[in-house]
């Protein structure tokens, strides 16, 4: 059995295999249907309505979406839209302020599981981070992911990198490494966005052991490409529809 480094002695040079992020990109953006399979469609406004998860799901059908990402009062419509369709339904936890009690995080990656989600992006707790308290950080990330695995969905962790400087990017990134994330994330979308740098660093320390998603501010296949060869191997986004039409989809 692997025992994990303790968090305060893990040294910030890792040794994390390999991504090849070049090989990655070239493949993604071959086709848009290539690309559409590394984004999550998203919808995330607290004014969203039935209506517009409904034609988020549809979306996510007729283009093929890696998954669909929507509130957690949206899960059960998601669901029932996209049952049977292979697209997988995504939902927030901890969300947007990484600020919800441990047994808070459980209920609802439990709850939002049993409802059909298979996929769910928490928000790391900023403020413990902040204060340097590392093991509050690994336990609130290993209570979500164990909820999660147990329920057989997957667990993306948000760093919400522009909040963080430079060490807490790394020690943040790292934890949730340990703490068994799926990915690792950049952002909310409620403050500063992806950039290719925080992604290229995110994947520095990830390499081959966790996915990266970038997200929040992502309105062009450009912005995409960049994120993409820097080291992204999800995309986040809400203007995936016009992202994917920049590449020939109709």
């Amino acid at each position: 059995m692997t025992v994990p480094i303790p968090i305060e002695q893990a040294d910030l040079e890792f040794d994390n295999g390999t991504f090849d992020s070049a090989a990655f990109a070239a493949n993604a953006l071959s086709s848009w249907q290539a690309l559409a399979g590394v984004i999550d469609h998203t919808l995330l406004e607290p004014d969203a309505t039935r209506s517009q998860v409904e034609r988020l799901c549809d979306e996510a059908i007729r283009y093929r979406f890696a998954c669909a990402i929507i509130t957690p009062v949206w899960a059960s419509t998601a669901v029932g839209v996209l049952s049977g369709t292979g697209i997988p339904v995504g939902a927030v936890i901890g969300f947007p302020f990484g600020a919800s009690l441990v047994s808070t995080l459980r209920q609802e990656a439990a709850a939002l599981a049993l409802l059909g989600a298979r996929e769910l992006d928490m928000v790391i707790p900023i403020g413990q981070l902040k204060s340097g308290n590392h093991q509050a950080v690994h336990h609130t990330i290993h209570a979500a992911v164990t909820v999660a695995h147990h329920h057989g969905a997957l667990l993306k962790v948000i760093l919400e990198t522009s909040l963080l400087n430079m060490e807490e990017k790394l020690r943040g990134a790292e934890i949730a490494i340990q703490a068994g994330a799926d990915f690792i994330k950049t952002s909310t979308g409620f403050r500063s966005g992806a950039t290719p740098a925080d992604v290229a660093l995110m994947r520095g320390v990830a390499g081959g052991r966790c996915g990266v998603k970038a997200s929040g501010g992502i309105h062009t296949l450009a912005a995409v490409k960049a994120l993409l060869e820097a080291g992204a191997n999800r995309i986040g986004a809400s203007a995936s529809v016009a992202i994917v039409r920049e590449l020939g989809a109709e």
